[in-house]
């Protein structure tokens, strides 16, 4: 295990019925939020009403910002950040998914600097994401998540499209870790499958990322990781076949927290590549994160993981998918096996053909892969320095 420091200052609020402290608990941040959320399921679903129902009977104003989409857009944050300036507000308050939470950081960061979303890009070719990055300053922030998927409700990090050039990639900062999240599993009922299915593999790839590549002796975070794993494989399921299963919605949304948290991936010294290898996609073509992460873990697994760390990927069978095969290599590939099996009875079954992937842009998506996710090293850092030949070759795959 190697050194690290962990900083964790969101104070969670978790439970069925927490929503209904959301006034009291905003009022400690101040008395005029922007509230930021996507332009339809919050409404669709009346949280939307009832949470400014809420916070009116506690004398709170709060400014409406409901145009988040899905894959957030720097001109999106922009709009919302100049909407805070322009209101004074003293806080943001998002409500909403993984895109409208990112989106939030980004809006609290630049409602304060003033200053454009994409200079705090790592694209952005004129380089100022160097002097603003790690995020010092912002306007607090408070969560509420409505799907249980990418654990920024209380983590310090953002992803974001701009989408003038496709670019899409994350920064972060101590200033982005919400004050407050309000973790409330009944919000996560109307979530339909295929979210619940998309939700459910991103939060897994969080977990499998760094726990396959981790450096060795990470004796805490490998319990941690293999819980979380069989408890979200479990959960999945039962979440979609009963939508308003409170004991498996609870199970996602907290381990969507844990899943990408410092208890889970500090000491292990490893990065997040297939989320590297993913951005491209979803950046360019606008589909679900989620799905275009479950496409590509199986080639990844495939072509990398098994030649790489055959042991790990084993274990993760083992431990979490109930292999009993001694040989690793086999144990290793039946892994595999079963990590499909269960995107398919998720409902994903798709390839990177079905939404308008074509074989002559992938060269594009790997070097943009090793640009922006390799952090400027010329490589993506997985099990071993991945180069653009690569990531080609894992596109192909999903084709």
């Amino acid at each position: 295990m190697l050194s690290f420091e962990v900083s964790f200052p969101t104070q969670i609020f978790f439970g069925i019925g927490e929503i209904n402290q959301l006034g009291e608990r905003a009022k400690t941040l101040g008395c005029k939020p922007l509230l930021v959320t996507g332009g339809n399921a919050a409404k669709r679903t009346g949280l939307l009403a009832r949470v400014q129902a809420l916070l009116e009977a506690a004398n709170i104003e709060a400014i409406l910002f409901d145009k988040i989409e899905p894959n957030p857009r720097t001109t999106t944050v922009d709009a919302g950040a100049a909407l805070a300036r322009e209101h004074g507000c003293d806080f943001v308050l998002a409500v909403g998914g993984g895109s409208v939470m990112d989106a939030s950081k980004a809006i609290a960061a630049a409602a304060l600097s003033g200053r454009p979303i994409y200079d705090y890009m790592r694209g952005n070719p004129l380089g100022t994401a160097k002097e603003l990055v790690p995020v010092q300053s912002a306007l607090p922030l408070m969560t509420v998540p409505t799907v249980a998927a990418t654990g920024s409700e209380a983590n310090a990090i953002s992803v974001l499209t701009h989408w003038e050039t496709h670019e899409k990639s994350s920064f972060n900062g101590p200033a982005l870790f919400p004050k407050i999240a309000i973790l409330d599993p009944e919000l996560t009922f109307t979530v339909p499958a295929r979210i619940t299915a998309e939700a459910s593999a991103d939060i897994f790839s969080h977990i499998f990322e760094s726990y396959l590549i981790s450096a060795s002796g990470t004796h805490v975070q490998d319990g941690i990781s293999e819980s979380l794993i069989r408890l979200v494989v479990e959960h999945s399921l039962k979440a979609i076949q009963q939508p308003d299963h409170a004991e498996a919605r609870a199970t996602l949304l907290w381990a969507s927290t844990l899943g990408i948290s410092p208890f889970a991936l500090a000491g292990r010294g490893a990065s997040m590549p297939l989320h590297g290898i993913e951005h491209p996609l979803s950046g360019i073509y606008d589909m679900a994160h989620g799905r275009g992460l479950a496409i590509l873990s199986l080639p990844y697994f495939e072509q990398i993981i098994l030649a790489d760390r055959p042991e790990r990927l084993a274990r993760m069978g083992r431990n979490c998918f109930g292999i009993d095969i001694a040989d690793d290599q086999a144990c290793a590939r039946a892994t595999i096996e079963a990590v499909r099996q269960w995107y398919e009875r998720m409902g994903i079954t798709e390839r990177l053909s079905d939404f308008g992937v074509t074989r002559d842009a992938l060269p594009r998506m790997a070097e943009e892969a090793v640009q922006i996710g390799g952090r400027g090293v010329g490589y993506l850092p997985s099990s071993h320095k991945l180069n653009a030949a690569e990531i080609v070759s894992i596109y192909e795959a999903c084709l």
